[in-house]
């Protein structure tokens, strides 16, 4: 079976604020239908990354091709879905209003509009302002605003923060569902227990990646099956070879 081309590749992608540097010569690809994981500590660059990715962040210098077209490019308006940390919904609409709303810049109609609302648990609260909600519910609307679209890549940004254990596993069972549609997933976390979800992960830190590997990749290469202490392993690693290129240097 030929393999899927890459649905997001980067190619010595770099960010610079202010002559600082908040991405730093990236590299990496993207496989078709799987959801992948963006992992670091806050202030790695995730949300820049993300943010170069649906094409709304200035790019310094390199390349970033998205489902074959140049990040932000016009073909992909309707194949990119893309969730802030922050909530982009109306909270004077109802659930059902503002989700008709956002599909309908995408064609949407009735049935998909219910789909996506049943598929983040909100069937119930259909009728319902989006500012009644609690802050769990808010955030699973712009979620739903972004699946009517039926998006062929999904890029959310942390978005099981402040969500109880249940709601979290619920939307990761919803993530692997939509994995094995054919979506690919882009999703950014600083859990790293949420990297055991994912078939692959991009390391951030300080705008560097350190690594693209599996979760079993990344326990075995941090020498722990558990993903944080692996992960702290490989930053001490990579601190300690910045450390001794600097002697030498």
């Amino acid at each position: 079976m030929t393999p899927l081309p890459a649905a997001i590749e980067a190619t010595g992608l770099y960010v610079a604020r202010s002559r600082s540097k908040i991405l730093n010569g990236l590299d990496f690809a993207v496989d078709a239908g799987r959801i992948t994981g963006l992992l670091g500590p806050s202030g790695s660059g995730k949300t820049t990354l993300m943010r170069a990715i649906v094409g709304v962040q200035r790019i310094t210098r390199g390349n970033v091709t998205v489902l074959g077209h140049p990040a932000g490019s016009a073909p992909l308006r309707h194949d990119v879905g893309y969730v802030t940390q922050g909530a982009s919904v109306y909270g004077d609409l109802s659930v059902q209003a503002n989700v008709r709303y956002f599909g309908a810049m995408h064609g949407a109609t009735a049935a998909d509009t219910a789909e996506a609302i049943a598929a983040v648990g909100l069937g119930s609260f259909a009728r319902h302002k989006a500012a009644d909600l609690s802050g769990g519910q808010f955030s699973r609307v712009s979620l739903a605003c972004a699946l009517v679209a039926h998006p062929r890549l999904l890029v959310l940004d942390e978005p099981t923060v402040g969500l109880d254990p249940v709601l979290r596993a619920e939307l990761w069972e919803r993530f692997a569902a939509m994995a094995a549609a054919g979506t690919t997933l882009l999703v950014s976390s600083h859990v790293m227990e949420e990297a055991s979800h994912c078939s692959s992960l991009l390391l951030l830190r300080e705008g560097l990646l350190l690594a693209q590997l599996t979760p079993g990749e990344l326990a075995e290469r941090g020498r722990s099956d558990d993903l944080e202490r692996a992960f702290l392993a490989i930053i001490k690693a990579a601190d300690r070879g910045q450390e001794e290129r600097q002697v030498t240097s």
